[in-house]
């Protein structure tokens, strides 16, 4: 199969028109090179809070509630897609309130060609987002299997905790999605980091797709950087580096990559090392010591 990680340009858009002819252009353009599993990142549905105009989409508490309330029409045009193309798609991470008294999570949503596999909420905050956008954690770790293997998604931050990952590649997880945002070099580093490491230590294939470039009107995704990749393990069968693709930092686009779930079974059989066999060494050392 091939995978297409997006390296995403937030919009002020006029109407939800122009939204869905955004999605649909980034769609097709993913199509055309192939892809069959496509990976938007974290909080690129926050363009959507322009939707409320320009003090809305100004306001950190009254976005979150404009970006939330087209969920409906966000997951029909994703899932009209999916279904048109045969494809499974990450959409674009953004808040959901689950009831009115609550504050909102963070849930990125897997749309397949027969419906929504499932989703994903955040599991562990920035200080951002707890300390001053209190949006809270999720619960839950789900692994989905699908026909393009056993996915399962470590969104941003989420990455950078390695018992997060190992408990999806205990159940089963070959491939893992990485939607990201962050403001900063370092930012994006710490989730690049992150997400090459969690491939090495589960010797399985990791997908980074960020939100790149300014968005002033918006304060809570003013500042994006970063580039997609898509990774694997530095091992037989993959490229030494461990990188498969990656766009240019800070460039939109899509980075693209063809995998071969039978190399990740391969390397965790008889790879140069065998970290995903071993990782249970670490706790008999633990305890020995």
């Amino acid at each position: 199969m091939k995978i297409a990680a997006a390296a995403y340009p937030l919009s002020f858009l006029s109407d939800f028109a122009a939204y869905a002819a955004k999605i649909t252009a980034w769609v097709e353009k993913a199509v055309t090179e192939g892809a069959t599993l496509l990976v938007f990142p974290e909080y690129g549905a926050m363009e959507l809070a322009s939707l409320g105009g320009p003090d809305v989409a100004a306001d950190l508490e009254r976005a979150l509630h404009e970006v939330a309330r087209h969920r409906p029409a966000v997951d029909a045009l994703h899932l009209s897609l999916a279904a048109k193309h045969g494809l499974h798609i990450l959409g674009a991470s953004g808040p959901v309130f689950p009831a009115e008294d609550t504050r909102p999570i963070n849930r990125a949503t897997l749309y397949g060609p027969d419906g929504i596999v499932g989703h994903q909420d955040k599991q562990i905050m920035t200080r951002f987002e707890r300390e001053i956008w209190n949006v809270a954690a999720g619960k839950g770790l789900p692994v989905f299997d699908t026909a393009l293997g056993r996915i399962g998604i470590l969104i941003c931050y989420d990455s950078e905790f390695p018992l997060l990952a190992r408990h999806m590649a205990e159940a089963g997880a070959e491939i893992l999605l990485v939607p990201s945002c962050t403001d900063s070099l370092a930012g994006f580093t710490r989730v690049r980091v992150g997400a090459m490491a969690r491939a090495l230590e589960n010797q399985c294939i990791t997908v980074q797709a960020p939100t790149v470039g300014l968005a002033a009107w918006c304060p809570a995704v003013d500042e994006n950087v970063g580039r997609a990749a898509i990774y694997g393990p530095p091992d037989r069968g993959f490229p030494p580096t461990g990188i498969l693709a990656e766009t240019e930092l800070d460039a939109p686009g899509w980075a693209i990559a063809e995998v071969d779930l039978a190399a990740i079974h391969s390397v965790r059989r008889e790879g140069g090392v065998l970290n995903h066999l071993h990782w249970p060494e670490q706790t008999a050392r633990l305890t020995r010591a």
